[in-house]
């Protein structure tokens, strides 16, 4: 039979792109001073795992280069050299090699040839220079065991579950993983093995019987089945010393091929391992975990197709309730009994649904420590990152379109905030600067601060160069609150950097940072105190898919105001409403204009409401700007599924998408941001 490996392609990239990064954190928590055997053995466990998954599947240049990495690392995890800065170094570019070739055997990308080159010649060198130097101390958990005789001979008896390649495992590859290890001798048991009319090509008879002589210790071997230890009967146990010296293997060189002596016949066994399928390595075994919680693998289509599913329940539960408050609940009590035990469950179902696609962001803050890492050995800084809050969770899609403008905000810190270690001991403080990342939960947001205690943003040079590209005029400049200087940064192409480098000024960043937050729901704040350092505070809806709002009337239509905008509402007196000559009413609150948008108007509505003395005022803030919007009424708030509706209609101004209401009528929900900013443009001309 032939079995079709691509349907399994998916899995395996994915996993091997994990086990990536688990190879470059373990590397940049690596100790130098006192290496950690368990930590070089999970760097160790990942490039076996790539190299074992790309050798099944037929990515042969994945699977060479692996193997010269995973050389060097077994040298480092038996101690047989010691442990320099270079190879972290090393193994850094290493993992960015990895991660190409990858790609390109994903994607058919281009290749970085030189960077294959350089740093297997790199790793060439290293293991050629194996014996200069004293070894590395080794930090080991089990250092009192009894050490393993310089040869041993181990009696294996491994019998798989009869439906492991299910699982996607294969059998033979963990005997081709022991023969790497010494000498060995296999016997095939084929005695459940049924008649060939009655086999089943995915299910497993064979089990064998194997000595093997090595001198690996027993950890390594019981290693050879961690991707299989929960799915077979497996014994491993040493062979009694005079066994050992008396077995004729033991002459043998350990580079020999196994023997397999088949029980049953040749014919037999042929037919059992063409049935035996191989299949991409288990998550588990690429992140070096057995146990703990089970998971499984879902496509976020399906995630999305159910959060879907559940908001049309939403809003059929929604429905179903508007039209029980006609009924008199007393002669219907039963029936407004289950709606109640209806909404609860609802609620209920939508929050589980909603926690599968929320995902601790310490998938986004793992990434900075490379980031940080890279850049100050590029300006000679001296940099020490604390992360907090690293479990707080967050909508997947959120995190996907968080990471640039993060990573913008660290490499700012970094570059513009944290001073050279020479300044720093000027300025009496530690010559490492120190950039912090946390992220916490706020009511219904997450609030994420990028912090660092650098030399803080200078306000002379801001005005400046404010000035100079015309954002403000001298007088501006002079009453302009530190709070407003600040936002300044954000304008598009502003910069005060002295020179334009690889890494800043080009005045290309802070406002696609800003804009990239807005499009979120978000918004963003700076603030800085001169010597003592800079903090940017980022607040996020915690999920795209449902919106806690305010809901409007205006012209017998519904509107969906997000709640996070909504400052107050208030129904004004004449005296604080003013007419300005070719700009339109502005309304006074507590000795501040706001100007007035009508939303009968914006959207050309048949309201009978055009005075603000007579509706109500809701006023809204964007961006630190504030607009009143004027509305016939408000309904209440409410919770509300989002639905695109530039996918199934097209683009509106100022509408960011829309929702269905319990009565089944669709109602809009109003894009503050875009509101407030052509508001103000209008104002400016």
């Amino acid at each position: 039979m032939t079995l079709d490996l691509t349907r399994f392609h998916q899995s395996f990239f994915e996993e091997s792109f994990e086990g990536l990064d688990t190879m470059e954190q373990a590397l940049l928590r690596l100790d130098l001073q006192t290496v950690d055997s368990e930590t070089i053995n999970l760097i160790f466990r990942a490039a076996h795992s790539i190299k074992g998954g790309a050798a099944t599947f037929g990515f042969a240049g994945v699977a060479e280069y692996t193997h010269g990495v995973e050389t060097l690392l077994d040298e480092m995890r038996a101690g047989k050299r010691r442990i320099t800065q270079g190879d972290v170094d090393l193994l850094l570019r290493v993992v960015d090699v990895l991660r190409g070739l990858l790609g390109a055997a994903r994607d058919g990308s281009a290749l970085d040839v030189e960077a294959v080159a350089s740093t297997q010649a790199e790793i060439k060198r290293a293991l050629a220079g194996e014996s200069a130097g004293p070894v590395a101390a080794v930090t080991t958990a089990a250092a009192s065991a009894p050490s393993v005789p310089a040869s041993t001979v181990w009696n294996i008896g491994f019998m798989p579950n009869a439906d492991i390649f299910r699982s996607g495992n294969d059998p033979w590859r963990i005997l081709r993983g022991l023969e790497n290890l010494g000498t060995m001798t296999v016997e095939t048991d084929l005695s459940r093995l049924p008649a060939f009319d009655a086999a089943d090509a995915e299910t497993c008879y064979l089990s064998w019987q194997i000595a093997l002589e090595t001198t690996a210790p027993r950890s390594e071997i019981v290693e050879q089945f961690a991707w299989v230890e929960d799915e077979c009967t497996l014994s491993i146990e040493a062979a009694p010393a005079a066994t050992c010296a008396a077995d004729p293997a033991a002459d043998k060189p350990a580079a020999a091929k196994p023997v397999l002596t088949l029980v049953g016949g040749a014919d037999a066994a042929v037919t059992a391992s063409a049935a035996v399928p191989t299949a991409t390595v288990p998550a588990a075994a690429a992140s070096g975990s057995h146990g703990g919680e089970s998971s499984i693998r879902v496509g976020t289509e399906k995630i999305d197709a159910l959060i879907n599913l559940v908001g049309e329940l939403v809003i059929t539960q929604a429905m179903l309730t508007q039209l029980a408050s006609v009924l008199d609940p007393v002669l219907h009590e039963k029936l407004f009994a289950g709606l109640s035990q209806l909404d609860r469950n609802t609620r209920q179902l939508q929050e589980a649904v909603m926690s599968t696609r929320m995902l601790p962001i310490e998938s986004v803050f793992s990434r900075f420590p490379r980031v940080v890492r890279d850049l100050a050995g590029r300006l000679n800084k001296q940099v020490r990152l604390t992360t907090f809050g690293e479990a707080t969770e967050l909508d997947k899609s959120v995190i996907e379109k968080i990471t640039d403008p993060l990573n913008h905000l660290v490499r700012n810190s970094l570059d513009h905030g944290l001073e050279l270690p020479a300044a720093r001991t000027a300025a009496g403080k530690d010559a490492t600067g120190t950039i912090r990342l946390s992220a916490a939960h706020q009511g219904g947001h997450i609030v994420i601060e990028v912090m660092d205690d650098g030399r803080g943003l200078d306000r002379s040079r801001i005005v400046a160069k404010a000035q100079a590209n015309g954002l403000i005029t001298a007088a501006q400049a002079e009453s302009m609150p530190d709070g407003e200087v600040w936002q300044l940064i954000f304008s598009p192409g502003f910069s005060t950097a002295e020179k334009v480098t690889d890494v800043s000024g080009r005045g290309v960043g802070m406002d696609v940072v800003k804009k990239n937050i807005q499009a979120l729901g978000g918004q963003v704040e700076l603030f800085s105190e001169a010597g003592r350092g800079s903090r940017t505070v980022i607040r996020l809806p915690l999920t795209l898919a449902i919106l806690d709002g305010m809901t409007v009337a205006v012209g017998g239509e519904t509107f969906v105001l997000p709640l996070n905008s909504v400052v107050e509402s208030m129904q004004p007196v004449p005296e604080q409403v003013k007419t300005v000559a070719g700009f339109g009413q502005v309304v006074r609150v507590r000795n501040e204009y706001v100007p007035v948008v009508a939303l009968w108007q914006l959207f050309r509505l048949d309201s009978q409401v055009h005075d603000p003395c007579l509706g109500i005022l809701v006023l809204l803030e964007s961006d630190g700007r504030k607009v009143a919007l004027l509305v016939d009424e408000l309904v209440g708030q409410q919770q509300v599924v989002i639905k695109n509706l530039e996918a199934n209609y097209r683009r509106v101004p100022c509408i960011s998408g829309a929702t269905i209401m319990g009565d089944g009528h669709v109602a809009l929900i109003l894009d503050v941001g875009e509101l407030v900013r052509s508001t103000s443009q209008a104002a400016a001309a």
